[in-house]
C-alpha cells in the first residue's frame, strides 16, 4: 500500500504492517514489517492477543516523534 505523505513534500510512503504470532511460551509477540518483508521492529511479549495489540498503538502514537537515542557513541 502506497500512501502520500504531505509532510515529506508529497513524496509516496510505504506503510509497513504489523504482524502479531503467538510465540513459544504461548503468549503473543508484534513486528513490525517492511513491504519487502524485512522486520523492523518486534515487539516484547504478551500475555493476551488485546495487550499486544495496545503495545501495537502506544508504538503507532509513540514512534513519530520518537527521538534517536545512541548509546554506540564511546566516552570521553
Amino acid at each position: 500500500m502506497r500512501k502520500i505523505d504531505p509532510t515529506n513534500g508529497g513524496v509516496a510512503a510505504m506503510a509497513g504492517r504489523f504482524v502479531i504470532s503467538k510465540d513459544e511460551q504461548g503468549g503473543f509477540r508484534f513486528a513490525l514489517v517492511a513491504n519487502n518483508g524485512q522486520t523492523l521492529a518486534v515487539g516484547e511479549g504478551y500475555p493476551t492477543k488485546m495487550a499486544c495489540v495496545n503495545g501495537i498503538e502506544t508504538v503507532r502514537r509513540n514512534a513519530p516523534e520518537a527521538e534517536i537515542d545512541d548509546r554506540t557513541q564511546a566516552e570521553g
